[in-house]
């Protein structure tokens, strides 16, 4: 089946509006990549107007920047260790913007889009808070 973003067939009402538009490939979407850490694997896939976006399917490596030192390495991930898109992310070892992973240089805060690129960036941070519930 193909993913669909088009507007909803009933109003906020409940009603329906009059007449829904076909499908159009300019309204079709796809799934999410939801990369994973692992041996680096890359997929290509045609979009509208003939181009192609990448999509890292698995990564195990991330362009780290220090802002200290204002230099970039590139370094191995280890772990994830939190994922504020998602918390049960983390459980499956999936790498979105904005995760806390742990590298081979230290901590790091992932700044792209891993589903939208062929490689990750991310920045150094301090070790992050443990931000477990007390019973």
């Amino acid at each position: 089946m193909v993913v669909i973003q088009k507007r909803s067939k009933r109003k906020p009402s409940g009603g329906r509006y009059t007449s829904q538009p076909t499908k159009r490939i300019a309204t079709m979407g796809n799934i999410p990549a939801n990369t994973k850490v692992g041996k680096q694997v890359v997929r290509s896939r045609r979009t509208v107007g003939g181009k192609v976006k990448s999509l890292l399917l698995n990564s195990d490596q991330v362009n780290l920047f220090d802002p200290k030192a204002k230099k970039a390495v590139k370094t191995k991930i280890k772990t994830i260790v939190e994922n504020p898109a998602n918390r049960h992310f983390v459980r499956r070892n999936i790498l979105t913007k904005g995760a806390v992973v742990e590298t081979e240089k230290g901590y790091a805060r992932i700044t792209s889009r891993p589903g939208q690129g062929d490689m990750m960036n991310a920045v150094a941070v301090a070790a992050p808070e443990k931000t477990g519930k007390k019973r």
